[in-house]
C-alpha cells in the first residue's frame, strides 16, 4: 500500500485493500492524524487510534465502554450491519462486551479455570496433538502433496482441539464453529451475520444445558456451576460466555501460528536461529505477537463521553477502535519496529489487550504457540514457503489479522 490516505469529508477513506498491508498507512496516520476518523467505503465512520501510549490508555479508559447493547445500539443509529440482528442473540452476551460492575461478576466465575496451574497442566496434551498434527503434515509432504495449508493441518486445529476438548465440545462441530467465527469477525453480510449467529446461539444454548444437567471434567462444567456462595451464570451469560471462550480460545492462536510461521520463513535466518536455540522460543512468540499481531484492532467500544485523546475530543456516542497492530510497530516504543528481534525485550506489547480486558487466555495462547513452534522445527527442519509471501491473502477484517491459508512444502 503506498503510504498516502484518501479522504472523505473529515474522514480517512480505508481501501478496500487494507487488511494486505496496513503498515504504510497506520505509520503516515501516527504521524500526521494519530486519532482520526475513519470510514469504508459504503461503511459507517468509526474513530481509529493508531499511537502505543494513546492506544494503551485507551484499552483502561472507563470512558470507552464495551457495553454490547449501547455498541449496537450506537451501530444501529449509524446503520451498521447486522447490528439488530445481533441484539437477539445471547451469544454476544459475555464478558468482553460488558462493563463493571457485570464484567468484574462475570470474569469472576470463569477466572478459575484459566489459572497459571490450569494451563500449564495442558502442556502434555498441547504437545501430544500438535505433534499428531505435524506429523500428518510431514506425511502428507512425503507421499508426494508438493504443499500443504498449514492454517488448516495445524494453526487452525489445534488450537480449536485444545479449546473443544478442555469445554467438552464434541470434535463433529468444530468445522461450524470455525465457520461462525470468521462470519462474526469479518466483515460478513448481514445474512451471513444473523444466520451464523443464530446457529451458534442455538448449539450452544443447547450444549450449556447438557453441561447443567450433566456436568463432566471439562471447564465448561466448572464455569456453569454455582460458585463458593452460589452465584452462577445465567443461561444467557453462560451460552455468550462459551461462545466467547471458543471463539476467542482458537481464533487468536491460529493467527499466532500462522502469522509466526509465515515471519521465520521469509527470512530463513530466524527459522534456523529458532532450531539451534529452542531457548529463544517464548521471546520469539511475544515477537510474533508483536510484530503481527494476531488482533489488529481491540474489539468495538463507543464514548460515553467527551473523551480527548492527544489534541483530539471524541464525541460521546461515537465508535472507537483502538489499533493494536499500529500500536505494536510505535517507533516511539519500539526500535526498529519493523523488523524481527527474537530477543526483543518483553512487556510493552498490547497483543493481548491491557486493562480489564486483558485477554483471560494469554497464557493459554503463548503456550500453544510455543508448542507449535518447537515441534514444527524439530519435525519439519527444511519447512519452507510454497508461494511468494506476495501471493498469500490476509482475511479481510479490521478485527482479526490472519491469513486465509498458508501453502509450505519441505
Amino acid at each position: 500500500m503506498n503510504a498516502t490516505f484518501d479522504t472523505a469529508g473529515d474522514a480517512v477513506l480505508l481501501p478496500p485493500g487494507f487488511a494486505d498491508d496496513p503498515y504504510a498507512l497506520y505509520a503516515l496516520l501516527r504521524t500526521q492524524r494519530p486519532v482520526t476518523k475513519i470510514r469504508f467505503p459504503g461503511g459507517p465512520h468509526a474513530w481509529l487510534v493508531t499511537r502505543h501510549d494513546d492506544v494503551r490508555a485507551g484499552l483502561a479508559d472507563r470512558r470507552l465502554s464495551k457495553d454490547v447493547a449501547a455498541v449496537l445500539e450506537n451501530l444501529r443509529a449509524a446503520g451498521g450491519a447486522g447490528a439488530v440482528a445481533v441484539t437477539d442473540f445471547d451469544v454476544h452476551d459475555h464478558m468482553l462486551n460488558s462493563d463493571p460492575p457485570k464484567h468484574t461478576r462475570l470474569r469472576k466465575l470463569v477466572t478459575k479455570a484459566f489459572t497459571a496451574r490450569a494451563v500449564a497442566a495442558l502442556r502434555p496434551r498441547i504437545e501430544a496433538l500438535a505433534t499428531e498434527l505435524v506429523d500428518a503434515l510431514a506425511k502428507r509432504l512425503a507421499d508426494g502433496e508438493p504443499s500443504v495449508d498449514l492454517i488448516d493441518a495445524l494453526a487452525f486445529p489445534l488450537p480449536m482441539k485444545v479449546i473443544c476438548e478442555i469445554l467438552g465440545v464434541p470434535e463433529d462441530r468444530r468445522d461450524a464453529f470455525r465457520q461462525w467465527s470468521h462470519a462474526l469477525l469479518s466483515p460478513a453480510s448481514p445474512a451471513e451475520f444473523m444466520t451464523a449467529s443464530a446457529e451458534m446461539t442455538d448449539y450452544l444454548a443447547v450444549l450449556v444445558a447438557g453441561k447443567r444437567a450433566q456436568p463432566g471434567d471439562d471447564i465448561l462444567s466448572a464455569i456453569v456451576a454455582p460458585d463458593e456462595n452460589g452465584d452462577r451464570l445465567s443461561d444467557a451469560e453462560a451460552t455468550g460466555m462459551a461462545s466467547l471462550l471458543l471463539v476467542a480460545g482458537h481464533e487468536t492462536t491460529t493467527n499466532l501460528i500462522g502469522n509466526g510461521v509465515l515471519v521465520l520463513l521469509e527470512d530463513r535466518r530466524h527459522w534456523d536461529r529458532l532450531r539451534r536455540d529452542p531457548g529463544l522460543l517464548t521471546g520469539a512468540v511475544e515477537e510474533f505477537l508483536r510484530i503481527e499481531s494476531p488482533v489488529n484492532t481491540a474489539t468495538v467500544r463507543f464514548a460515553t463521553e467527551p473523551v480527548t485523546i492527544g489534541a483530539t475530543t471524541i464525541p460521546p456516542g461515537e465508535t472507537v477502535l483502538l489499533a493494536i497492530g499500529s500500536a505494536n510497530r510505535d517507533p516511539e516504543v519500539f526500535e526498529r519496529p519493523d523488523e524481527i528481534d527474537l530477543r526483543r525485550p518483553r512487556g510493552k506489547s498490547l497483543a493481548f489487550g491491557h486493562g480489564i480486558h486483558f485477554c483471560l487466555g494469554a497464557a493459554l495462547a503463548r503456550l500453544e504457540g510455543e508448542v507449535a513452534f518447537r515441534v514444527l522445527a524439530d519435525r519439519l527442519p527444511t519447512l519452507t514457503l510454497a508461494v511468494e509471501p506476495g501471493e498469500l491473502s490476509w482475511q479481510a477484517s479490521l478485527v482479526i489479522r490472519g491469513l486465509t491459508e498458508l501453502p509450505v512444502r519441505a
